[in-house]
């Protein structure tokens, strides 16, 4: 059995003062394997964004604990979580959230240097086989505002697994995207699941099911659903997804170049 990457527990948070105060989660408990793509779905208001940041150390609980990859994060000082966070975690942001003066490859050779410590050449060296990867090749010079939406997400995708972590996250990854791009970034996402990283995403999309191995509902700060998703093994058109993809290619190419190659220079 593939280990557990996340475990959250009892999970409680609430917001206002006290006569003002609103609970949004209540007592929520949730697991992600390795291996696992899963969404976190539900109506507004359900408390979705608030967990996942909570999971992935953006926030505080009020209570419960949440555990990365068997490391408790609750009780961690900000500057630990920090650390647990850059070695394990990657995060897609509904809006991208990418750097506007970067070029495509900037942004993510930015975020490369930053979690491994390689020198700018390598860091751009693998930025460029990840931003590939995501076929973005051909939009390296390009700024965000010169991208479309679903260019953006595909340089924050990789962006996010920049040190490849072995969680990704992800907060209305597809909202903003029409059919085509959607179905585009769910196809690279689902590439990069492998047996010892796992996927969380929070999504109104009920087109990304097909992509998932699980969906966990909430509604009013409550788990009432986990469910099998619809994900088959291959990508609807017969095409399989995992080792062989080129976003998992260029992962296990990146980490031998993280391990052999820090040299280089600006």
């Amino acid at each position: 059995m593939n280990p557990t990457l996340l475990r959250a527990r009892s999970v409680v948070k609430g917001y206002g003062k006290a006569g003002l105060h609103v609970e949004v989660l209540h007592g929520v408990a949730i697991d992600l394997r390795a291996g696992e793509l899963a969404l976190l779905m539900g109506p507004s208001g359900s408390g979705k964004t608030t967990l996942v940041s909570i999971c992935a150390g953006m926030m505080r609980a009020d209570a419960g604990t949440v555990e990365v990859c068997g490391r408790e994060i609750t009780g961690l000082p900000d500057p630990e979580v920090a650390k647990v966070r850059r070695r394990h975690l990657g995060f897609v942001f509904q809006d991208a959230s990418l750097f506007p003066a970067l070029t495509a490859l900037d942004n993510v050779a930015e975020v490369v240097r930053m979690k491994t410590g390689v020198r700018m050449a390598a860091a751009r060296l693998q930025a460029t086989r990840m931003l590939d990867s995501m076929r973005m090749g051909h939009r390296l010079r390009h700024r965000p505002d010169e991208l479309s939406g679903g260019e953006r997400q595909r340089v924050a995708i990789a962006r996010a697994l920049a040190g490849d972590p072995d969680l990704l996250m992800g907060d209305e990854v597809t909202a903003a995207l029409d059919g085509h791009s959607a179905r585009l970034v769910m196809e690279l996402v689902r590439g990069v699941v492998e047996p010892r990283r796992g996927v969380l995403l929070v999504t109104h999309d009920r087109r990304l099911e097909a992509f998932a191995d699980r969906v966990i509902r909430l509604e009013d700060g409550r788990v009432v659903g986990d469910d099998p998703g619809g994900w088959t093994g291959t990508m609807g058109d017969g095409t399989a997804a995992g080792h062989g993809s080129a976003a998992q290619a260029a992962l296990h190419d990146r980490r031998g170049v993280a391990r052999g190659d820090a040299g280089g220079g600006k």
